[in-house]
């Protein structure tokens, strides 16, 4: 019987593989978690993994291990928007406001009763169903991942390790734009060939991009 060699996953498969895994956490989370409150935990934990990642990959957790990107990456995109993405959504003043005004209000609600694991529960739960149907809304409105452009995890991560390992873009790029078409935040790729890396902090190291380009011109730097 002739062996088959089956080939290896690429990153981008084992990507899109996690996130099938991931998306229903976040599901989960939001269809029940008023009932079992301790689902409500998922969102801390998501939280501090995104802002731990962040000082040493920048937004590399958003775009490859968040349950709720997870959710918009296989499911959200087959039926949400097309049209760019608010630039009022990347001002970083209206992000640090978003960030400041979530937090701030959480952390209110969880003083209310600061002894009950329970109140802790839902008020997580809470958040995460407030803040995911502002995902689905401005989603479906604009850009798949327009929430992810002002989400007050991804600002952290942004801020804390957005310059870090950058996308490598080598001088026979093309330019053809196909990577700007699949990437994720709808980042303008091809506008930072002369200076050779992506110098967006919002990238969120997902490679659907590096996969996409006809002449392998895009590629991570050792260690990313």
């Amino acid at each position: 019987m002739e062996n088959v060699i089956i080939p290896p996953a690429t990153t981008t498969e084992i990507r899109r593989r996690t996130q099938w895994l991931l998306a229903p956490v976040m599901i989960v989370t939001v269809v029940l978690g008023w009932k079992y409150p301790l689902l409500g935990f998922a969102v801390p934990v998501a939280m501090v993994t995104g802002m731990i990642g962040g000082l040493f990959r920048g937004r590399y957790v958003c775009g490859n291990l968040c349950p709720r990107g997870s959710f918009i990456d296989r499911m959200l995109t087959r039926v949400g928007g097309d049209r760019p993405i608010p630039a009022l959504f990347r001002k970083m003043s209206f992000r640090w406001l978003v960030f400041a005004a979530l937090m701030g209000f959480m952390v209110w609600r969880l003083s209310l009763n600061p002894t009950s694991w329970q109140h802790w529960g839902l008020v997580f739960w809470s958040m995460c169903a407030l803040t995911t149907g502002v995902a689905v809304i401005t989603g479906m409105l604009y850009h798949p991942r327009s929430w992810c452009s002002f989400c007050p995890v991804g600002t952290a991560q942004n801020a804390l390790g957005g310059h870090k390992l950058p996308l490598q873009i080598a001088a026979d790029c093309r330019q053809c734009g196909k990577c700007e078409k699949v990437c994720s935040m709808n980042l303008p790729i091809v506008r930072h060939k002369p200076a050779g890396v992506l110098q967006e902090r919002d990238c969120l190291r997902c490679s659907e991009c590096v996969a996409a380009c006809p002449a392998a011109a895009l590629k991570w730097p050792e260690g990313a």
